[in-house]
């Protein structure tokens, strides 16, 4: 029998990879963004001040920018499935044993570091995994709306964490939301334990993990627009996570009001990142990659409303506006992705996009402070603006991101080897933060 259209939960183009992808990544979402909230208190509660809770956030990003090229290496030689399934196991058991520390008052310093370190290693190894697996789930005809509702979903489902997570940390204590969070990995492993990997083609026998880096930094150096933007965002997410991170709860604190403003504002940001989304359901730009670029220079709104300090509301706009545009720009960016690398260099192509993506942030952290000292801190936020807006013009000067175009979808039996067709009963196919 034909489910009728109304009946249906899923949209008809949406393959039960896809399907399950995006399931799984709003357990993860609900459970990991409560989390890093309950981890930052369980370091205060057990004794430990600001700088220690630095120190457990640092052990977490470090092994996440060192081990991503390899994890990349990886699930391009492995069933993706089987490499996020492992991730997952290992972010489970780590917050399980976290968890447990902090609800009998065992936790020292350096187990929550240990513990950390190994959350981060997991998802050096999940991410570029999760996100080839992703683009292989999709047909070109649909990629576009396939990313942005499943960055809608995940986006949704980080607000509903932080808010939920944030006021179960105060109503049950920080042990508990660990434990809920290393429950939602195991969920969300399982779920990925069943992803259908036989439309996949097999891969060629490799020649060694090294081999195999040198032949993803080919792919990913021969496309002046690839590089060019992991580099612009390497310093874009480095400046902003400085003003957002370091500079705006010490804005809200000495000048909107405290921490409340600040979550409000934080909290219109996610609703402009779900705005954003929900907009590249129904909208193809035609030159992605050009409508995507444009839209991050509106991301140094908040830095400049921060260094005035712009009022409440003033600032809700711009976090809002600058939201809404850079999730515009991340679902340009896994589309042209998703059009232009080869299915089985995904996930190292994505390990240095990663890898570019983080690997100044920890410099730029720990740079804030004494910028501040140096500069002051308005003007330090005036050059997080500035730098922000003068790397989104620089990267306009390459030529293929200016004329990078969405190409037309071919019919199914004409794209990708195996793709999706779309149909609620047949599979296919094959084969996201600057």
């Amino acid at each position: 029998m034909t489910t009728p259209a109304a009946f249906r939960l899923r949209p008809a183009w949406a393959g039960r990879n896809y399907t399950m992808l995006t399931a799984a990544a709003v357990v993860t979402n609900l459970g990991s963004h409560g989390a890093l909230i309950a981890a930052a208190f369980a370091v205060l509660e057990s004794g430990g001040d600001g700088g220690d809770v630095g120190l457990v956030a640092a052990a977490r990003t470090l092994p996440l920018v060192l081990f991503l090229l390899i994890g990349g290496a990886v699930a391009d030689r492995l069933p993706r499935h089987r490499v996020m399934v492992a991730a997952n196991t290992l972010n489970c058991l780590s917050q399980a044993v976290f968890a447990v520390l902090v609800l009998t008052g065992e936790a020292r310093l350096w187990q929550m570091m240990l513990l950390s370190a190994l959350g981060g290693t997991g998802q050096a190894f999940f991410n570029p995994a999760a996100e080839g697996m992703l683009l292989s789930s999709v047909t070109a005809e649909q990629a576009g709306r396939a990313f942005a509702l499943f960055r809608f979903a995940s986006q949704g489902a980080t607000m509903t964490g932080a808010a939920v997570g944030g006021a179960l940390v105060a109503v049950i204590g920080p042990g508990w939301v660990l434990a809920v969070d290393a429950a939602a990995f195991a969920i969300a492993g399982a779920m990925r334990a069943f992803l259908d990997v036989s439309h996949i083609p097999d891969r060629e026998p490799g020649h060694g993990m090294l081999a195999d880096l040198r032949d993803g930094w080919r792919e990913f150096t021969g496309r002046p627009w690839l590089w060019a933007i992991v580099v612009q965002f390497s310093l874009v997410n480095a400046v902003i996570v400085a003003a957002d991170a370091v500079y705006g709860p010490q804005v809200a604190r000495d000048h909107l009001g405290g921490a409340g403003p600040w979550g409000l504002a934080l909290a219109l940001f996610g609703a402009g990142n779900a705005v954003g989304a929900l907009l590249m359901t129904r909208w193809k730009p035609r030159r992605l990659l050009l409508v995507g670029v444009l839209c991050v220079f509106p991301f140094a709104l908040p830095s400049a409303a921060l260094a005035v300090p712009a009022p409440v509301a003033v600032l809700c706009v711009t976090m809002f506006v600058g939201g809404m545009s850079i999730e515009v720009f991340g679902v340009s960016w896994m589309t042209a992705l998703h059009q232009e690398i080869p299915e089985e260099k995904l996930s190292r192509v994505s390990a240095y996009d990663w890898f570019g993506s983080v690997s100044m942030v920890p410099l730029a952290a720990a740079l804030a402070g004494p910028a501040e000292s140096a500069f002051g801190r308005p003007a330090a936020l005036w050059g997080c603006a500035g730098l922000c807006v003068a790397a989104t013009a620089a990267v306009l000067c390459v030529r293929d991101v200016r004329t990078l175009t969405l190409r037309r979808a071919e019919p199914v039996a004409m794209s990708r080897p195996g793709a999706e067709t779309g149909s609620a009963d047949a599979e296919g196919a094959v084969g996201r933060l600057g």
